[in-house]
C-alpha cells in the first residue's frame, strides 16, 4: 500500500477534514484517533466501519441520543494502580468513574429494542460484559458530584459529625463575640477573614492589645491584624485534630477502594478502548449528518461509480453561504479506467478531481460520503496525485523537474490497483514536448490497467484518450451565452479551454486578441471541434446500436411468447375436447344408478338373460367412454408441450418457472412429489398435478396481454361450478371429484357445489376425504335442509 507524495492528505485537504473530526470527538484519546485513521483496503473491514458510522447516523436522525459524554485518559492512573499497595489519588478515581458511568449508560442504551435497530453498534459491546460492582464499589465512596460521601465509612461519618458539632459551636462563638467586640469598636468593616484555615477577626492596629488571642496576619499596609480570639482558639484545635482523623480514614478508604479495583485494571483499559471507538464513531457521523454523507456500495476491486458526488469542503461552506454546490456524476463503464478532463480555467476540474481523491480516501478510512447511496465505489490500494507546484529549493528541483520525479515514482509502483490523480497534466515546460512526454506517461499508465482523473489542456492528450479503449474524454461544461462556468460535468466528450471568449470577458482589447487568433491558426483552433464532433457521432453509433440490439431482443422474447401462445392454444383446443369426453363418462356414471334399478326389475321378473345383455351393453359403453377418455388424456398431458419441454428443459425441478396448461397462470415450483408440485402463484400457494403443468419462462408483461386475459376469462365462464356424481361408485367420485376441483382452481373458481346424496354417507365421506388433500379451500360445510342439507358440501375456495 502506498499513498503518494507524503503529503497526499494536504494535497487533498484530508488534512481538514481530520480537523474537523477532532473538533466533534468529547476525549483527547478519540482526538488522537482521527488524526491517525488508517487507510484500509479490505472490504469487510471497511463495509463495518461504514455500518457502524450509518448506525449511529441514524440515532442522530432519529433524535435517539446515544449517551456519550466527555472522557479523559486513564492510561497513567490505570499504570499506576496495577502498582501494589498504590493509593490512587481523589482525582484518579473520578476519572475512572467518569469513564465506568458512560459505559454502564451505553450498556443501558442497547435495549432488545435497540439491538435491532443499531445491531451492528451492539456487536461492538456484545462480546463485552460490564461489571456494575465497579461502579457500585466507587460509588459507595464517592457522590454524583466526585466528593467523597459523608457515609462512606462508619468511621468517617462519625469524625464529620464532630467536625459539624465543632463548627456550629465555633459559629456560636464567634458571634458572641462579634456582637461584643463589634459594639466597643474594635472591628473593621470586614469584621472577620480566613488565615492558615483559621476563623480570625479583622482588627485595626491601634486595638490589636484589646483583644487576646494569636495574631496570625497583617495587612500590607500594616493597618489592620488579624486575630484568632483566646476563646476559639481550643475549639479550633479540636477541629485541626478532627480534619487530621478525617485525612487518614479518607486516605484509608482509598487505599481499600485501589486494592478492591485493581485485579479489573485489564477491564478498565478495555471500557476505555470502546469507548474511544465509539467517539471515533460518533465524530463522523456527526460530520456525516453535516455534510448529508451516505454510504456507497462498496466493490472489492477497483471501480468508479460516482453519482451526485460533492466536494465535502465545499459543500460544507456553501451550506453555511446559503449556496447550491453543483454535483457531479462519474462513472466508468466498460473497460474504461481513466477519464482525461478538459475545460476552461476555473470550470471545476481541479476540484471534481479532488473529490474524487478525497471521497475515495474518506471511505477507505471508514467514513461516510456525500453522493447518492446508490453510488458504487471500488477500493484502491495506491493513490498517487500530482498537485500544484512541485518545486523544491532544497532538492534543487525546478516546477517541472519535481513533476517529473514524481511521474518517475509513480510509473515504478502503478498497477492495477492504483488510482491516479494528476492536475493540468504536462505543463511546465514547452508544451509540444511536455505534451509528447505526458502522452507517453498516459499509454503506459493505460497498459497497466491503472485508474485515474487527469486535468489537461493538451489538445494531443485529447485525441489519445479519444482513440484508445481504456481512456474516456471528460469536459466541464462552459456557458458560451453568458461566458461563465456551470461546473457541470459530463463523461465522453472533450472541453474547449475557451482561452478567446474568458480573454474578452476579462476585458482583454480586441486587436490582442484578434492577433492571438490569427497566430493560434484555424488548424490548432479546429482540433477541438473536431474531437466534440468525433465524440458526438461516436455517442449517437453507439446509441443506435444499443437500441437495435435492445429491440432484437424484444423480438427474440415476442417470437418465443407467439410459440408459447400458439402452443396454448392447441392445448386448450384439445382440453375442450377432454372435457367433454369426461362429461359424458360422468354421465355414464350417473346413469348406473337407473341400470341397477333395471336389475332389480328384471330380477324381480326372473327375466336373467335380459339383464345380462342391459349389463353387457352398459359395460360396453363404458368402456369405450373411457377409451377414449384416456387418449385424449394422452394426447393433451403427453403431447406435444411435455415432449418439447423435456427435448428442451429437462424434467420439472423447484426453482423452475411453470405455468398451468389450462389458465396460462405462471409461478415458480417450489417443491416437486412424485405426481404432484407445490407452485407459488403470486400470493396463492398451492398443488397442482405434474400432468397439468408445463415448463414456461421467466414472465413477460407481454403475456398479460388483453387477449390472453378474454381467454381465461371466457374459459372461467364456461367452467360449471356444479358437480353431481349421485349413482357412482366410490373410486368412481374419487377421480371425478379430483378432476372438477382441480378444474376450479385452475379457472379460479370461488365456490364449487358437489351433490352426493344422504343414503349411508359413503359418498359424502368419500368427498370428505378428497378434499382434506387440499391446502387452498378457505371452507367446505352443507348447506340448509331446504337447499340439500347433508345430501350436498359446498367448498369455497
Amino acid at each position: 500500500m502506498r499513498l503518494e507524495p507524503k503529503d497526499l492528505y494536504e494535497k487533498l485537504e484530508f488534512d481538514k477534514i481530520s480537523a474537523l473530526l477532532e473538533k466533534e470527538c468529547l476525549g483527547e484519546l478519540g482526538k488522537k484517533a482521527v488524526k491517525q485513521l488508517p487507510f484500509l483496503i479490505d472490504k469487510k473491514q471497511i463495509e463495518l466501519q461504514l455500518k457502524e458510522v450509518y448506525e449511529y447516523k441514524l440515532s442522530l436522525s432519529n433524535s435517539d441520543r446515544f449517551p456519550l459524554a466527555t472522557y479523559e485518559d486513564l492510561a497513567e492512573d490505570l499504570k499506576m494502580l496495577d502498582i501494589e499497595d498504590y493509593v490512587l489519588s481523589e482525582e484518579g478515581f473520578r476519572r475512572i468513574n467518569a469513564v465506568l458511568v458512560v459505559m454502564g449508560d451505553v450498556f443501558k442504551f442497547f435495549t432488545p429494542e435497540r439491538q435491532k435497530i443499531y445491531p451492528t453498534l451492539f456487536d461492538i459491546l456484545r462480546p463485552v460484559t460490564f461489571d456494575k460492582a465497579l461502579a457500585e464499589a466507587i460509588g459507595k465512596v464517592f457522590d454524583e458530584e466526585g466528593g467523597i460521601r459523608p457515609d462512606a465509612s462508619p468511621e468517617l461519618q462519625r469524625i464529620r459529625r464532630q467536625i459539624g458539632n465543632k463548627e456550629r459551636e465555633l459559629d456560636k462563638v464567634f458571634r458572641s463575640l462579634i456582637n461584643t467586640y463589634r459594639s466597643n469598636g474594635w472591628l473593621t468593616d470586614n469584621v472577620e477573614s480566613i488565615r492558615n484555615n483559621r476563623r480570625v477577626f479583622s482588627v485595626p492596629s491601634e486595638h490589636k492589645r484589646k483583644i487576646r488571642g494569636i495574631i496570625h496576619d497583617e495587612s500590607a499596609t500594616g493597618r489592620t491584624a488579624f486575630i484568632e480570639p483566646e476563646p476559639v482558639i481550643e475549639i479550633n484545635n479540636d477541629i485541626f485534630d478532627l480534619q487530621q482523623d478525617e485525612r487518614r480514614e479518607i486516605w484509608r478508604i482509598l487505599k481499600e477502594l485501589s486494592a478492591t479495583l485493581r485485579p479489573y485494571t485489564p477491564s478498565m483499559r478495555q471500557y476505555l478502548q470502546l469507548l474511544t471507538r465509539f467517539d471515533v464513531i460518533m465524530a463522523k457521523a456527526r460530520l456525516a449528518y453535516m455534510m448529508n454523507a451516505q454510504m456507497p456500495k462498496i466493490k472489492k476491486g477497483p471501480h468508479l461509480g460516482t453519482e451526485m458526488g460533492r466536494h465535502p469542503l465545499l459543500y460544507l461552506k456553501n451550506i453555511n453561504l446559503g449556496r447550491e454546490t453543483v454535483p457531479f456524476d462519474l462513472q466508468l463503464f466498460g473497460d474504461n479506467r481513466i477519464v482525461v478532463l478538459s475545460g476552461p480555467n476555473a470550470g471545476g476540474k481541479s476540484i471534481l478531481m479532488k473529490s474524487v481523491g478525497l471521497l475515495q480516501l474518506m471511505m477507505q478510512s471508514g467514513m461516510l460520503v456525500p453522493m447518492d447511496e446508490i453510488s458504487e465505489m471500488g477500493i484502491f490500494e495506491n493513490i498517487f496525485a500530482d498537485i500544484g507546484d512541485q518545486q523544491s529549493i532544497e532538492d534543487d528541483l525546478s516546477t517541472y523537474s519535481g513533476r517529473l520525479v514524481n511521474m518517475r515514482n509513480l510509473l515504478e509502483f502503478a498497477d492495477g490497483k492504483t488510482l491516479v490523480l494528476i492536475d493540468e497534466f504536462g505543463s511546465g515546460t514547452d508544451p509540444k514536448m511536455g505534451g509528447a512526454i505526458a502522452e507517453a506517461i498516459l499509454k503506459e499508465l493505460n497498459e497497466r490497467k491503472v485508474y485515474g482523473v487527469i486535468t489537461t489542456h493538451y489538445s494531443n492528450l485529447k485525441m489519445f484518450a479519444f482513440k484508445n479503449k481504456g481512456i474516456v474524454n471528460g469536459s466541464m461544461l462552459f456557458d458560451q451565452e453568458h461566458l461563465a462556468p456551470t461546473y457541470m460535468f459530463k463523461v465522453g466528450r472533450p472541453g474547449s479551454s475557451y482561452a478567446f471568449e474568458i480573454g474578452q470577458k476579462s476585458g482583454l482589447s480586441p486587436r490582442v486578441l484578434n492577433y492571438a487568433r490569427q497566430r493560434t491558426g484555424k488548424n490548432e483552433m479546429a482540433v477541438d471541434e473536431l474531437l466534440i464532433d468525433l465524440q458526438r457521432e461516436k455517442k449517437e453509433v453507439e446509441d443506435k446500436l444499443a437500441t437495435m440490439t435492445e429491440r432484437e431482443k424484444q423480438l427474440e422474447k415476442l417470437i418465443k411468447n407467439y410459440e408459447e401462445l400458439q402452443r396454448d392454444l392447441e392445448y386448450r383446443r384439445k382440453k375442450f375436447k377432454l372435457e367433454a369426453k369426461e362429461q359424458a363418462l360422468q354421465e355414464v356414471a350417473r346413469d348406473n344408478k337407473e341400470l341397477e334399478r333395471l336389475v332389480r326389475e328384471i330380477r324381480e321378473e326372473q327375466n336373467l338373460e335380459k339383464a345380462k345383455q342391459l349389463v353387457e351393453q352398459q359395460r360396453e359403453e363404458r368402456k369405450k367412454a373411457e377409451e377414449t377418455v384416456m387418449a385424449l388424456q394422452k394426447e393433451v398431458y403427453e403431447t406435444p408441450a411435455v415432449q418439447h419441454w423435456e427435448a428442451k428443459k429437462g424434467s420439472i425441478q423447484p426453482g423452475d418457472f411453470v405455468k398451468m396448461r389450462s389458465g396460462g397462470a405462471t409461478g415458480t415450483v417450489e417443491s416437486v412429489g412424485k405426481n404432484s408440485a407445490i407452485v407459488i402463484i403470486g400470493q396463492m400457494r398451492m398443488t397442482v398435478k405434474l400432468r397439468d403443468l408445463e415448463q414456461a419462462r421467466e414472465p413477460m408483461d407481454v403475456r398479460n396481454t388483453s387477449s390472453i386475459q378474454s381467454d381465461t376469462v371466457s374459459q372461467n365462464a364456461g367452467f360449471d361450478n356444479n358437480l353431481d356424481i349421485r349413482g357412482m361408485t366410490p373410486q368412481d367420485a374419487l377421480k371425478v371429484v379430483e378432476d372438477f376441483v382441480d378444474r376450479a382452481l385452475m379457472t379460479s373458481a370461488n365456490q364449487l357445489r358437489i351433490v352426493h346424496g344422504k343414503g349411508m354417507g359413503v359418498l359424502r365421506n368419500t368427498v370428505r376425504e378428497k378434499l382434506r388433500e387440499y391446502r387452498n379451500l378457505k371452507q367446505v360445510y352443507h348447506p340448509a335442509n331446504d337447499e340439500g342439507g347433508d345430501g350436498v358440501t359446498l367448498v369455497e375456495l
